[in-house]
């Protein structure tokens, strides 16, 4: 059995706002296993915009202090009673849930997969949340067909690089938006077919252009509020507004008449309630290591940063400084 510390690194918040309330502490108590935990000695944790949307009070912290973090991989080290869902100490997991900003999580085993050992070390804290939540818009949200022509906002972004991955894989004609000539080239290299620089074109008529006036069948919009009536506007009839993050603030309330006009559909989709069941979990895990490891989608790691550089992660998160995943380094 590894020796596991009382005390270990992590992050807190004690009330909500800008990347000042995040407190990174070297004294913070290892959690008690219940039933049905395992805890992780996490290697790499994974930063999310919704990590930003619970530190400045836009999804509420259900108490204070509040440890941010929705996933990470690392090594079970302890397990506690109940099913577990085969998991054993040693193993190599990563896992959702909640509290990742430590050294140690207790996890909910059903919450954690084992990662298949041809997967180099970062590569599954790189892909499970951003890519089990692409892949789940596309096959359920809206289910994608060859051919169809599809739009992803910041599509250089995290889940942006990962929607534009599995569109080409399922042969979708994707066009994608972005802010730098960059993150175009990187969109671009990732498999879409057309990249709009929102910076100095109007998405709107290129939309129309490339679609010979038709629209698209599909917007995945991760933006929010600044983007909400432009992938409305540039929808194709029947077509469907996914509508899965709010990195420019929240939509606003919606009138359902707008819908009317192109018989819309409208989403407001999470991961979470596509993989609520661990056969969806499993399923849905299985099929994206294998989109890594056959089809060679890449998780593209932005860059590593200290877990006690935090705040500049998030900084550079928010600011849109960054292509690809952002990961932090417990350790440091």
């Amino acid at each position: 059995m590894a020796t596991v510390p009382s005390t270990q690194k992590g992050v807190i918040i004690e009330k909500t706002g800008g990347t000042e309330v995040l407190q990174y502490k070297t004294d913070l108590p290892v959690a008690a296993l219940a039933e049905g935990e395992i805890l992780v000695k996490n290697d790499y944790i994974g930063v999310n915009f919704i990590d930003t949307y619970f530190r400045s009070g836009l999804y509420p912290a259900s108490h204070f202090p509040y440890i941010l973090g929705r996933e990470a991989e690392g090594t079970v080290v302890k397990t506690g009673g109940g099913e577990l869902h085969g998991l054993k100490e040693g193993d190599k997991v990563v896992w959702m849930g909640d509290g990742a900003y430590t050294q140690y999580t207790a996890v909910p085993a059903f919450k954690a997969i084992k990662i298949p050992s041809s997967l180099p070390p970062k590569i599954a804290a790189a892909s499970l949340l951003q890519g089990l939540t692409a892949l789940t818009l596309v096959r359920e949200a809206h289910p994608v067909q060859k051919g169809d022509w599809v739009l992803v906002h910041a599509a250089a972004g995290g889940t942006g690089l990962w929607l534009v991955q599995l569109l080409k894989a399922i042969g979708a004609h994707t066009i994608g938006t972005a802010s730098t000539q960059e993150k175009v080239d990187l969109a671009l290299k990732a498999g879409a077919e057309h990249v709009i620089n929102y910076t100095h074109e109007d998405v709107r008529q290129r939309v129309a252009e490339l679609t010979s006036g038709q629209g698209v069948i599909a917007v995945f919009d991760g933006v929010g509020k600044s983007t909400f009536d432009l992938s409305l506007d540039v929808l194709a009839r029947k077509g469907s507004l996914v509508s899965f993050g709010n990195a420019s603030g929240a939509v606003p309330p919606v009138t359902i008449g707008r819908l009317t006009a192109k018989n819309a559909k409208l989403l407001r989709p999470t991961v979470a309630n596509y993989v609520a069941t661990r056969e969806e979990y499993e399923a849905y895990s299985k099929e994206l290591f294998a989109f890594i490891e056959k089809d060679g989608l890449d998780a593209r790691i932005h860059g590593v940063y200290p877990l006690s550089e935090v705040a500049r992660a998030q900084g550079d998160l928010e600011g849109r400084k960054t292509s690809g995943k952002l990961l932090l380094d417990p350790e440091k």
